[in-house]
C-alpha cells in the first residue's frame, strides 16, 4: 500500500532541543555539585512525567533549593542553546517530498504545543502541517503511550500502514510500533547510545536516506 502520511516527532527530531535541554539539567546539577544521573535521563526523552530531575537534585543536595529561581536560570541557559539550532539535517527534503508527492504532514509530540509553535514560528515552519498533536503535560496521553500517534491517523484519515513516523527516542519508536505503524529512527547526540533496535529502519541522518528511497520501499 502507498504511503500517505509522514508522521514527525519535534524535539530532537526536527530540531535537536535534547541536547540544549540535558546541558541546561547538567549545569543546574553541577551547579550544586552534583552529576545529572544519564539513566534516569534517558527516561525522560521523548516522554513527560516519568521522573523528575528537580526533586532528584534536592534530594542530593540534601535540604530545599529555590526551585522556581533555579529553573528559570536554566531554562534560560536552555533556550539560549536551541536558538542556534536550525532544522535538523534532512528534514526539510522531506518536507518538500511530502508536498511534493501530496502527503499529509503531521507533528506527534510528548511536548506542548506553545513550545513547538514558538520554535516553528522561528524555523519560518509554521505553516504546511495538516496536524500537531501534543500531550500539554498529560501523562497519560505522552509516549510511550500509543494514543497520540492513533489520534493522528483518525485525524489524518489514513491507516497504520499507510503512514512512516520518524522518532528519535526508544519512547517514541515503542509509541508508533503500538500504533501499528512502520518506524524509522534517527538519533541525535543524546538518543545514540539509547538503543533503537526496536525501530522498523535505523538511519544516522535523514540526510543519508533520500525520501524517494524510503518510499520506493512501500511501492
Amino acid at each position: 500500500m502507498a504511503i500517505r502520511a509522514f508522521l514527525f516527532d519535534f524535539d530532537g527530531l526536527i530540531l535537536d532541543t535534547e541536547t540544549a535541554s540535558r546541558a541546561g539539567w547538567e549545569w543546574l546539577y553541577r551547579r550544586h555539585g552534583q552529576e545529572l544521573p544519564q539513566e534516569k535521563w534517558a527516561q525522560v526523552v521523548g516522554t513527560s512525567g516519568a521522573w523528575d530531575p528537580m526533586t532528584d537534585l534536592e534530594e542530593l543536595v540534601g535540604e530545599p533549593i529555590e526551585r522556581a529561581a533555579l529553573n528559570e536560570l536554566r531554562y534560560a541557559h536552555e533556550i539560549s542553546l536551541i536558538e542556534a539550532e536550525e532544522l535538523r539535517p534532512g528534514i526539510a527534503e522531506y518536507l518538500a517530498a511530502a508536498e511534493l508527492h501530496g502527503l499529509k504532514r503531521a507533528i506527534v509530540s510528548s511536548a506542548s504545543r506553545r513550545w513547538i509553535d514558538e520554535h516553528l514560528t522561528r524555523l519560518e515552519r509554521a505553516v504546511g502541517w495538516h496536524a500537531i498533536l501534543t500531550a500539554d503535560g498529560d501523562h497519560e496521553r505522552a509516549k510511550p503511550r500509543p494514543t497520540m500517534y492513533l489520534e493522528a491517523l483518525d485525524f489524518l484519515d489514513v491507516a497504520a500502514d499507510e503512514a512512516v513516523v520518524f522518532e528519535d527516542s526508544p519512547n517514541g519508536v515503542r509509541a508508533a510500533k503500538a500504533a501499528g505503524i512502520f518506524v524509522v529512527a534517527v538519533p541525535n547526540a543524546v538518543t545514540r547510545d539509547y538503543g533503537l533496535d526496536e525501530a522498523d529502519l535505523v538511519v544516522g541522518s535523514l540526510a543519508d536516506l533520500p525520501p524517494d528511497e524510503l518510499l520506493a520501499r512501500f511501492s
